[in-house]
């Protein structure tokens, strides 16, 4: 058993094969020891944590389809102010807090584009964003028992020993003493990063205000709001005929009602109501004198709309690049006569002329008028689904498809939904009505059952590696029982830690499984570590509970090197960061972290 355990270790360590193939590794080859059976060897997929963990993500999924971790985004850059410390501030309040009832990763993937956003429009360099990034997301592991697997795996290693479990907010005090001193040790420490340039540049496509730059759009797309005296409320666009009578098209509408807000595709039959945010496209340059009169005729009001940030936020309105194939049929006729916007769903508002892609002027004026020719490219805006359907026509070629795609929020008028459904679980968790894993159930069904997401996009969300690794290992701590490792480890453990308190053997606890943490992942850490912690407080007459939670949270310190969490490997090439780099940042913050539990674990958990 040993040497399987070694084996284990070093596998995981060179991640070769990579961690849920060692687990699976482990579900075939522990019958064979005959420490456990086949029926136990496969328990972990029968186990509430597990499932737990899945319902998690797909949780987390519902928030990001309805744009409530986008919305918390553009809200840091808006009040980030123009120096890095608030912005720091900010990022790891919010990262932390979201973190705390998903995927840490997931939280890290959503906000690095944020971060890169916020960093490029104030002129701070991405380092010294990217690591306060990753410090918070593995810092909110500490706040709730559901923020992270290693807390889930603890907590049934306690249901396996019939001991009392932890609560919901158990962690919280501790984490959010660890979360205030690593937001001040990141303000101090931003000085070390930053100062190189090894920063990754990751183009991925060209953005969406690239695009409208080029296509010179930037001066002739703004944003006015509906007063509730203007001629163009309740009667559909269609009867309105904006483009012929006053040269504009709507491109979106910004719709707000009580807490809800859509954004929406212009139809025909589209009715405008007052208070309605509509983005708009003139067909001349807004500066030639003629928007007064017009904002006047029609009773609108201007707002301000920055196209090179609007254009950035994941939204159900996107822009695109394409190009007029050999055998279109759109060739020699206008925008106008191909019924281009009725065909597709999109609005040109770009277009130049010729196949050289050097030397071509994007036309400002008389669009719709312009015969088409081949190799022209036009500059189309409109829903994403359309969009997409254009990879199934002949007779347009999409050039460019910006990154922004992929950070579509598909389901934004949901999240009122969401985040009652978000309420609701929570709520469930803390007042113990029902167990943790029926609440969080319900809350994948309340998300469903609202809109927020769908039966496929939940299936795409759960991270099955997570899911096999963590149900593929914890059969191991069972046989290592029964094979008498774990008596082993707690033998060496109390040989050295003879005549410490119990304040020290927290804090050895500690050490070891941190420094097991630096070359395994949190989980495969917690799930060797919390049997022997538990077994030492049993040995020693102690309660469980402190020495589970204390393993707990040195899984949770990640800090030191890039390969202990996929969080910091996230975020190594935004921030152009060296390994030293982790060390030199994550090292006095892990010291930072043992001392707080080692302080205030017995005082939330008695030892006694």
């Amino acid at each position: 058993m040993l040497l399987l355990l070694a084996a284990v270790i070093a596998m995981l360590a060179l991640n070769r094969p990579r961690a849920d193939a060692v687990a699976i590794l482990l579900l075939v080859t522990l019958p064979f020891t005959g420490l456990v059976s086949v029926q136990e060897s496969l328990s972990g997929f029968a186990d509430p944590s597990v499932v737990l963990v899945a319902a998690l993500f797909v949780i987390g999924d519902g928030l990001v389809r309805t744009g409530v971790a986008s919305r918390i985004g553009d809200w840091i850059g808006a009040r980030g102010g123009q120096g890095d410390a608030r912005v720091i501030v900010l990022l790891m309040l919010v990262t932390a807090g979201l973190g705390s009832m998903m995927s840490s990763t997931g939280v890290v993937a959503i906000f690095i584009p944020v971060a890169l956003r916020v960093a490029a429009r104030r002129g701070i360099q991405p380092g010294r964003l990217m690591m306060p990034l990753s410090v918070a997301a593995l810092v909110s592991g500490m706040l709730t028992l559901v923020a992270t697997p290693p807390n889930l795996v603890v907590n049934a290693e306690l249901v396996r020993a019939g001991l009392p479990l932890l609560g919901f907010f158990s962690f919280t005090p501790i984490g959010l003493t660890v979360l205030i001193l690593a937001i001040g040790w990141m303000l101090l420490a931003r000085r070390w990063l930053g100062e190189s340039a090894r920063a990754e540049q990751r183009p991925a496509g060209r953005r969406l205000a690239d695009l409208a730059a080029d296509y010179a759009v930037l001066d002739r797309v703004m944003g006015v709001r509906l007063r509730p005296d203007s001629p163009l409320l309740h009667k559909p666009l269609s009867e309105l005929d904006l483009r012929a009578r006053y040269g504009l098209d709507v491109l979106a509408i910004d719709r707000r009602k009580g807490l809800s807000h859509r954004t929406l595709q212009p139809e025909a039959t589209t009715q405008l109501y007052a208070g309605d945010l509509l983005e708009i496209y003139l067909s001349a340059p807004a500066e030639e004198g003629r928007l007064p009169p017009l904002l006047a005729t029609l009773r609108m009001e201007a707002v301000p709309l920055d196209l090179a940030d609007a254009a950035q936020r994941p939204r159900q309105i996107g822009v695109a690049e394409v190009m007029i194939a050999p055998e279109s049929k759109l060739i020699g006729e206008t925008i106008t006569e191909a019924r281009f916007r009725s065909r597709t769903g999109l609005t040109v508002v770009g277009l130049r002329h010729g196949a050289a892609p050097s030397g071509r002027k994007a036309l400002t004026r008389g669009l719709t008028e312009q015969a088409l020719e081949v190799g022209d490219t036009l500059l189309v805006v409109g829903p994403w689904r359309s969009i997409r359907r254009l990879r199934e026509r002949r007779d347009l070629v999409i050039l460019h498809l910006p990154p922004e795609l992929e950070e579509e929020t598909p389901e934004m008028r949901h999240a009122p939904q969401a985040l009652l459904a978000t309420a609701l679980v929570v709520l469930l968790m803390v007042t113990g009505a029902v167990p943790h894993v029926v609440a969080a159930l319900i809350g994948c069904l309340v998300m469903g059952a609202t809109g927020c997401t769908d039966l496929d996009s939940a299936y795409r969300a759960i991270s099955w590696r997570t899911v096999v690794l963590i149900a593929g290992m914890l059969p191991l701590s069972l046989a290592l029982q029964r094979a008498g490792g774990v008596d082993l480890a707690v033998a060496g453990l109390q040989s050295v830690m003879h005549g410490l308190g119990p304040r020290g053997i927290l804090a050895c606890l500690f050490a070891v499984t941190a420094i097991m943490g630096m070359f395994l992942s949190n989980t495969a850490t917690a799930v060797l570590m919390a049997p022997v912690g538990i077994a030492t407080a049993q040995e020693l007459g102690l309660a469980a509970q402190p020495f589970a939670m204390t393993v707990a949270l040195a899984a949770s310190t990640a800090f030191m090197t890039p390969v202990s969490s996929p969080v910091n490997m996230l975020v190594i090439g935004p921030g152009g960061y060296r390994f030293a780099d982790f060390l030199r940042i994550g090292v006095p913050l892990a010291l930072a972290s043992m001392v707080v539990t080692v302080v205030m674990v017995p005082w939330i958990l008695p030892l006694h």
